[in-house]
């Protein structure tokens, strides 16, 4: 056992040391402040900015892996941005006690604004996928392009029964366990069986340290959010496309692929990852998200 702490121990110092060359900056976004991570190479903002949101129990250090392939390489370089969702890191939360994705996306808005980014390639992993879908439906001018991965639907559509009880359920294990708990409790079912010891070491310290304020609000979100009929609003406004691991146990590629058909995009499963597929499998990932961008 000790071993194994060791182990992940020494794997969590090593990413640690990795994402320190992209340091966490903060931006006003109307009233709130929004932290974030941004990389870019010498030639990265003749790109169009790439913009990454995370999901539940992470945060834009989880996207360390992505700032090294896709804004450092310079052969290809571009703006790559992550934020820490309003209540994540140092973010202001949303002042709903129970928020909907529109709630974020004028958050979004207001963060791009104060980085003079007018239109980038938007990409949403889980229940930043639902942030992304609302942003893009709510001003699809500044997307030039859509990217799903593992995306959350939301239960905005189920009965008033369904939702309460997914809301509560997770609540409730936010107030017995706390993020530590969390993390040693639920970090393995974002991975594949394929996932190596730095992969699981790196989802267990990003979930380790979500606030539990912002955590509850984001799942509230989840229970009021939609996803399904913001995609539909998006169809033939914005290029999309949506991809799932095909290990993937929380949003299976079944589900994904309804939203793909629903958001008439192409859909694709990626072999041996999970729900946190970018995490496990950066190469797939990042040649995926990199034949995205180039196509936007």
């Amino acid at each position: 056992m000790n071993e194994a702490i060791d182990t992940a121990a020494s794997s969590a110092a090593a990413l640690e040391t990795r994402l320190a060359r992209f340091a966490l900056r903060e931006a006003r976004a109307g009233e709130a402040c929004v932290s974030y991570r941004e990389a870019a190479g010498e030639s990265g903002k003749e790109a169009r900015p790439l913009v990454l949101l995370h999901g539940i129990g992470s945060g834009a250090a989880s996207w360390v892996q992505q700032f090294e392939a896709l804004g450092e390489a310079l052969e290809k370089s571009r703006r790559v941005l992550a934020w820490d969702a309003p209540g994540y890191g140092a973010s202001t939360p949303v002042a709903s006690a129970s928020p909907v994705a529109a709630d974020y996306a004028r958050v979004l808005a207001g963060w791009l604004d104060a980085l003079g980014i007018e239109r980038c390639v938007l990409v949403g992993h889980s229940l930043g996928a639902i942030i992304a879908g609302a942003f893009a439906a709510a001003y699809p001018a500044r997307v030039s392009g859509l990217l799903l991965i593992s995306p959350a639907g939301g239960y905005g559509a189920a009965d008033a029964a369904v939702r309460e009880e997914k809301r509560n359920a997770r609540l409730a294990m936010l107030a017995e366990l706390g993020p530590q708990g969390l993390a040693e409790k639920r970090s393995a079912n974002m991975l594949s069986p394929y996932a190596d010891a730095d992969s699981r070491a790196w989802v267990r310290w990003n979930m380790s340290r979500v606030v539990p304020h912002g955590y509850a609000q984001a799942t509230h979100l989840l229970a009021n959010a939609d996803l399904a009929a913001d995609l539909a609003r998006c169809a033939g406004k914005v290029p999309m496309a949506i991809a799932v691991g095909a290990e993937d146990t929380i949003t299976t590629p079944a589900a994904c692929e309804r939203l793909a058909h629903i958001a008439q995009a192409p859909f694709q499963t990626v072999p041996r990852a999970g729900h946190a597929g970018y995490i496990e499998q950066p190469d797939a990932y990042n040649a995926l998200i990199d034949a995205f961008c180039s196509a936007y």
